[in-house]
């Protein structure tokens, strides 16, 4: 398979081969300009050459003109002159010469035209023809036919078509060279940057393209490749970051089951020891595949995944069947449960059931006996819907608020219990589906009072 030409060859060769388009068209130009100009000239000398004849026509009379005409042509090499009458009585014509060929041309002419070229003897000439009167009147007037070969003016263009040619080939590979050195210099920034991209590596996200010691045609280049790099960088860190929390959290569970039962079963136990330490064991794998089933799903959404359904949903609806799943845990948990506000919004209905649903039951893990939950919803211009979820309670430090949201952070590391049922996964799904409907979810935390604030683009109701 040929090689791929280089970008640096490529725009050597579009360099050379415009160079030579461009001296081809220049050179083609002034070639039919020289050719037109020397056939101006040509029949400028035909013309006055004509102009003499009919003055010698008009002082002498018709029985000395082959002498005077002979005597006058032959004053001007290479040209050539046939005079007869209009009956088509021969008068003069040039010894030696064949006019069978030109007057066939002369006879092709159209009316109104008086110069014609015609070929002889691979030779060509240029004519022209004119009347004439005679001094004595007899026979009428004369027809006149002069000719001139044009040999001089051919070698001169022929020799010219050679130097044209050589002249252009030879600027078209100096167009090359300069061109290839033009676009090998001009690519060096582009090779440098493609350099430090080759640097880059796992353990080397740093690296960053130069901005200000590039051209400006390639900045905007760089500056997406930077915007790449940091999102690579950003995005592997949270990476490792979650591989990292997923091992610490991982560990915990397993390492109790492994323990509990190495315990049970280094020596006989009753039946009910058996059962209380199965039981405990179930606990644990319920958390670890509520986890194994969390990451999948945020995994999912992660993804770009498409909304499964879109639907009108009444948000006021939505928020009272919560409340309605969670009315006996609040009510044992002694937290009152309120809604205010009406609104409407686009979206899928269980997608937006299980953010809500997220953020009640963090909400009520961390609201105090003799507390409440509000959930207000309120459509703000110009068509987007704010849904609030707030609760009383301790507040969340300023420092872990901007993390909130990534996986496996919980907003009180001292509130987490063996009993908790929170792996630190709830606020991150949920912002995944606040992503996937175009909205977005932010927190605050000030007062004795907590607020998750979920905005949902403008609506078609």
């Amino acid at each position: 398979m040929m090689q791929r030409l280089s970008l640096t060859m490529r725009l050597t060769i579009l360099f050379s081969l415009s160079s030579a388009v461009v001296l081809l068209g220049l050179g083609i130009l002034i070639w039919l300009a020289m050719d037109h100009h020397f056939a101006n000239e040509d029949y400028v000398v035909l013309g006055d050459n004509i102009r003499l004849i009919q003055k010698i026509t008009r002082e002498q009379p018709i029985d000395g003109l082959p002498a005077r005409l002979r005597e006058m042509v032959e004053h001007h090499p290479g040209f050539v002159a046939h005079v007869q009458t209009v009956q088509g009585q021969a008068v003069y014509a040039t010894a030696g010469f064949d006019f069978g060929t030109a007057l066939e041309a002369l006879a092709r002419l159209r009316p109104g035209d008086n110069s014609f070229v015609w070929e002889q003897n691979s030779r060509e000439y240029r004519g022209m023809r004119a009347l004439a009167s005679i001094t004595d009147g007899k026979g009428g007037p004369l027809a006149i036919m002069v000719g001139m070969e044009t040999e001089i003016h051919a070698h001169f263009m022929h020799a010219f078509r050679k130097s044209l040619a050589f002249y252009i080939t030879l600027a078209a590979v100096a167009s090359g060279l300069f061109g290839w050195w033009a676009a090998h210099r001009g690519l060096s920034p582009l090779r440098m940057m493609a350099s430090r991209a080759s640097g880059v590596n796992a353990h080397r996200l740093d690296a960053r393209m130069p901005v200000d010691a590039v051209p400006v045609e390639m900045a905007d280049l760089a500056l997406t490749l930077n915007a790449m790099l940091e999102r690579l960088q950003d995005d592997f860190r949270r990476l490792s970051e979650f591989s990292s929390d997923l091992a610490h959290e991982l560990r915990t569970p397993i390492t109790n089951l492994m323990t509990q039962t190495q315990v049970v079963l280094s020596q006989p136990r009753d039946a009910a020891k058996y059962r209380d330490v199965l039981a405990s064991n179930a606990e644990e794998l319920q958390r670890l595949g509520r986890m194994v089933s969390d990451m999948l799903y945020l995994a999912r959404m992660e993804h770009g995944i498409t909304l499964p359904n879109e639907e009108d949903i009444n948000v006021t609806d939505e928020v009272r069947a919560l409340f309605e799943f969670y009315d006996a845990l609040a009510d044992d948990k002694g937290v009152s449960l309120r809604i205010q506000g009406q609104a409407m919004i686009v979206g899928d209905r269980l997608m937006f059931r299980r953010a809500l649903s997220n953020l009640l039951s963090n909400a009520l893990r961390y609201t105090p006996r003799g507390k409440g939950i509000l959930v207000e919803a309120m459509e703000k211009p110009p068509g987007d819907v704010t849904i609030v979820v707030e609760n009383e309670g301790a507040e969340i430090s300023p420092e872990l608020l901007p993390s909130i949201f990534d996986r496996f952070v919980r907003a009180d590391k001292s509130r987490t219990r063996a009993e908790s049922e929170s792996v630190g996964l709830g606020l991150s799904i949920t912002q995944a589906i606040m992503d996937a409907h175009g909205g977005k979810i932010s927190a605050e935390s000030s007062a004795g009072k907590t607020r998750f604030i979920l905005t949902f683009p403008q609506q078609a109701t």
